[in-house]
Order: C-alpha cells, then sequence, then structure tokens
C-alpha cells in the first residue's frame, strides 16, 4: 500500500511538471546565438524567469550559402544534444514538440519561408536578427503574421543595454539627437547593414524611435556613415565600421545634456525579453519599428548608390511593398 502511494506521488509529481514545463524549439543551428540561448535555458543555474523553460527540439538548417554558417551546424549539434536537446528531420516535426519557437537561423534570406511555416502554427516565436535579409522580404514576413494572427518580434541585443533603455523611456530628458557606431560586416548575400551594421542601426532607433523622413549616406572602404532627418528635425547618424576593434555605442543628445550612449552588454538581456514575450504575449518591439530600420537601411543603400543624394524612406518602403507582393505570390 505505501508503495502505490509513493509510486502515485511520484506519478502526479511527473505529471505536473510535465504540464508547468513550457517547451522553446529551435530553427537553425548556424548560429552562437542558439547556443548561448540553450545554455541559459537548460543550465543547471537557470535565472528565475527561466526555470519553466526549457529548449526540448532543434531543427538545424540553417544557411545553405553562407560557408561560415553551415560549416558550425555539426559541431553545434553535437552542443545541443549534450544538453538534452532532440535534433528533429523538419520544421513540422519540431512544431509538434514546442510551444515557442526561437528562429536563429543565421541567413535572413531563409526566414521568409521558416517564418511561414511557424506562423501557421500561431506559435509565438523570436525571429532572430536579421529579421530578413531585404526590405521586401520583411514586409512580407510582417503580412504573412497578421494574415495567420501570430506573433513575434525581432530585435538585437543591443536595444535592451540598460542605458538604451533608459534613453527610449526618457529617463535621461527628451531626445534630440544620437550619434550610434557599431562593427558593419557586410555579407554578399544580404544588403549593406542587413547582415551585422543592423546593430547599430538598431541601436540608433531604440533611442531615437520611429518617425525617420530621409537619409543620406556617405561610404569608403572601412566606414558607412549614414544621417538619418526624423520628425521634429530631429537629426540621427549611424557609423558602420569594418576597421579596428569592434565597438558598439555612441552619444546621445537631450535637452538635459549629451550622454554615453549603451553598448553590448550580452545574450541575457535579449533573452530575458524573450522569456517575457513567451510568458506574456506582448512584443517588447513592434513589427512596424523593425520594417521601418529595415526601411531605413534600404534608404541608405539607394542613397549610396546615388552619391549620397537624400533617399525619403516613403519613398522605399513603397517600392518594398511591391516587391513584397510578388514574393508572397511565389510562396509555397
Amino acid at each position: 500500500m505505501k508503495l502505490k502511494i509513493i509510486f502515485t506521488a511520484i506519478l502526479a509529481t511527473f505529471f505536473i511538471l510535465s504540464y508547468s514545463q513550457k517547451k522553446v524549439g529551435i530553427i537553425g543551428l548556424d548560429t552562437s546565438h542558439a547556443i548561448a540561448f540553450t545554455k541559459e535555458l537548460n543550465g543547471d543555474n537557470k535565472k528565475e524567469q527561466y526555470k519553466d523553460f526549457r529548449i526540448v527540439a532543434a531543427y538545424p538548417y540553417g544557411s545553405k550559402t553562407i560557408e561560415s554558417s553551415y560549416n558550425r551546424i555539426p559541431g553545434y549539434i553535437e552542443q545541443v544534444e549534450a544538453l538534452g536537446v532532440e535534433v528533429v528531420s523538419s520544421i513540422a516535426e519540431l512544431l509538434e514538440k514546442v510551444d515557442y519557437v526561437l528562429l536563429e537561423t543565421n541567413d535572413g534570406n531563409e526566414h521568409l519561408q521558416q517564418a511561414y511555416e511557424v506562423f501557421k502554427s500561431r506559435k509565438l516565436v523570436f525571429i532572430d536578427k536579421p529579421l530578413a535579409a531585404t526590405l521586401s522580404q520583411a514586409i512580407a514576413i510582417n503580412q504573412l503574421a497578421k494574415k495567420y494572427n501570430a506573433s513575434y518580434f525581432s530585435s538585437s541585443a543591443v536595444r535592451f543595454a540598460s542605458l538604451n533603455q533608459e534613453f527610449r523611456k526618457g529617463e535621461s530628458g527628451k531626445i534630440l539627437g544620437a550619434d550610434y557606431y557599431s562593427p558593419a560586416t557586410r555579407e554578399i548575400t544580404h544588403p549593406d547593414f542587413g547582415w551585422y551594421g543592423i546593430h547599430g542601426v538598431e541601436g540608433l532607433f531604440t533611442i531615437m524611435g520611429t518617425g525617420c523622413i530621409a537619409v543620406s549616406r556617405m561610404s569608403s572602404e572601412g566606414t558607412d556613415v549614414v544621417t538619418g532627418l526624423w520628425n521634429e528635425g530631429r537629426i540621427g547618424t549611424f557609423r558602420g565600421r569594418r576597421t579596428g576593434k569592434s565597438v558598439y555605442g555612441g552619444t546621445v543628445f537631450t535637452d538635459k545634456g549629451a550622454f554615453p550612449a549603451g553598448g553590448f552588454e550580452g545574450y541575457g538581456v535579449l533573452l530575458d525579453e524573450i522569456v517575457k514575450f513567451f510568458t506574456t504575449g506582448e512584443v517588447p518591439v513592434t513589427p512596424s519599428e523593425t520594417i521601418e530600420i529595415f526601411t531605413f537601411m534600404e534608404a541608405s543603400n539607394v542613397s549610396k548608390r546615388n552619391n549620397g543624394e537624400i533617399i525619403y524612406l516613403e519613398d522605399v518602403y513603397r517600392d518594398g511593398l511591391n516587391e513584397a507582393k510578388l514574393l508572397l505570390e511565389g510562396l509555397k
């Protein structure tokens, strides 16, 4: 009788734990972010807010064209398996096993098709930077999310640096302007800034907010400088660097003075927001802001091609919208 009671108690505990566990799946084991997040959510010394979350499955693919990405996949498979993650053969199989999704594929060109599969399941999904490789892909992803009433957000960890969040909340006064810098390594499969410079652009938008009207850009082999005109006559600049030490930061100008901007504080600040999103369903970054970031980057590319001409974001967005329609028509 006692054994039966003990067994029943153990069984009940197992079902309670199984029911309370929030199962997370990863798409794409070709980026260090996937390993960092798995170590945090599956490790022995979790933060309190992570305790109910665990990565249980991963679909490893993944960039098909970027060698520095797809070469990582075999090693990263071994690492996540050692952390108790089941590697599956398709996104469809993954979606059957999880409650939430981390879309981590390093190649933004793969995100439209992959996000399409996730959106149809209506599972909450974080789409790691870049949301897409191009503006038109980003718009198409956003339109698909609306079609399937799916919720997602995309962001760089730079956004959630403590100082940047303080500026965002207006704790240092009204934002009059900002200069932000970051590495801006290029990848031939992505337009400029879409691969890495997006970190710094996101830092700039975190501080300035939305409402950019026009941009102009000056470029050299090692540096790009983009000047943006925001509403109320505010001006913000992004400096993308490909030489020297990789650093993130800048200067913020408010009605109370000039202050240093926040830089990169690790992936933990981003994962905190992802877990909060999975818990509440509330996005910390609106899709419309992410789309404006992509419009800013594409407008800067147009300016570069036109020798620094001032380019209006509304014109670039309109072209991206037309291209997105064609992408959606061809989606299977």
